[in-house]
Order: C-alpha cells, then structure tokens, then sequence
C-alpha cells in the first residue's frame, strides 16, 4: 500500500500503472491484481485509507477539546501534522482537487468525513456565538488548503526557497500563521 500511495503521489491517477507498483515492490503485476483487480480499485483503496487514517489522527487530536476556537485550531493542527508525517497523502489530496475529471461519480466518497469534520466545528462555533457567520467551505479553501500547499510546495519554488516542512522551526511558523488566519476568519 505505501509503494502505490508513492506511485500515485509521484505519477498521479492518469500516469500511474500496476506495474510502476509491482516494481517499486519488487513483485509482478498479477500479484497485485490478485488483490485489486485493476487501478481504480488500488486507487480507491489508498484514498480511503488516508481519509480513514486522517479522520482518525483528527478524532485522536480533538478528543476532549471542547470550546470552539480550541477545537478548530486542534482539527486544523491534527490536519496539517497529519499531512507533514505523510506527505505522499498531501500530494493525493493535493492531485485529487486539481484534477477535477479524475475518480468516481462521487468525487466526496472518501473526504467526506474530512468535509463533516470542520462542518461540525464551524458549525458548533457559530451556534455557540462563539464564531461570526462563516462558511465552513471558505475555512477550508482559505485556511485549511494551505497545509497541503505547505507540504506540497517544500522543493517546488526554485533551489533558494526549498524548506523541510517537518523542520521544528518551519512547521512552528506556518502552525502559527495558519492559526492567527483561522482566529481572523472566525473571530471576525
């Protein structure tokens, strides 16, 4: 599963093959074809398996954290952690909403709990009073994206700016960035 989260994240969808897998595994095609009768069914499985795995990480992180400003800030935490320790997920992620004709009819089936999880947020901090009127879809697009793109972007703006995104003091700082964005967006 990791050498086809790898394959897909380096290739994407269109480009990868069965056999750039069984490769990098060091098997043989039908091996592979035993389990997953073609692609989509690989592909399918390994997006399930980041959003289950992140939705955890996510319930993990929050557990206990009740008052709203908190909750966002530890989902948003729980989101990007999870994207550092698994950037071949960010570049899936990242893929999936860039490629809008790639997947299924139902381009939600897997983020959903994902989508559910910062709803549920937003939504408690609004009614609470806690949080000013705000789309939980702006929360995502405007705050919650730019951990994929801090992840993603480490090695792609040119030899001077290349960054590790798992570097203490680098994540420290984007964390700080993206929490004082989220408490401008919500606070008002």
């Amino acid at each position: 599963m990791d050498a086809a989260e790898k394959v897909f994240a380096d290739l994407g969808y269109a480009a990868a093959r069965l056999e750039d897998v069984a490769q990098l595994v060091g098997i043989r095609r039908p091996s592979i074809v035993y389990y997953f009768p073609g692609k989509q069914q690989l592909y399918d499985h390994i997006e399930a398996d980041i959003f289950s795995a992140m939705h955890g990480f996510v319930e993990e992180r929050t557990s206990g954290v009740t008052a709203p400003l908190p909750r966002l800030l530890a989902l948003l935490d729980a989101w990007l952690d999870f994207l550092v320790s698994r950037p071949t997920a960010a570049r899936i992620i990242q893929r999936l909403i860039a490629d809008s004709a790639q997947g299924s009819d139902n381009p939600i089936r897997f983020s959903e709990t994902a989508l559910r999880d910062i709803e549920a947020v937003i939504s408690a901090g609004i009614a609470s009073g806690a949080f000013r009127p705000i789309s939980a879809m702006n929360i995502l697009n405007g705050v919650a994206s730019g951990a994929l793109f801090y992840v993603c972007s480490a090695n792609l703006l040119g030899h001077a700016r290349q960054y590790d995104p798992s570097a203490p003091s680098e994540l420290e700082a984007f964390r700080g960035l993206m929490h004082r964005t989220a408490e401008a967006a919500v606070l008002g």
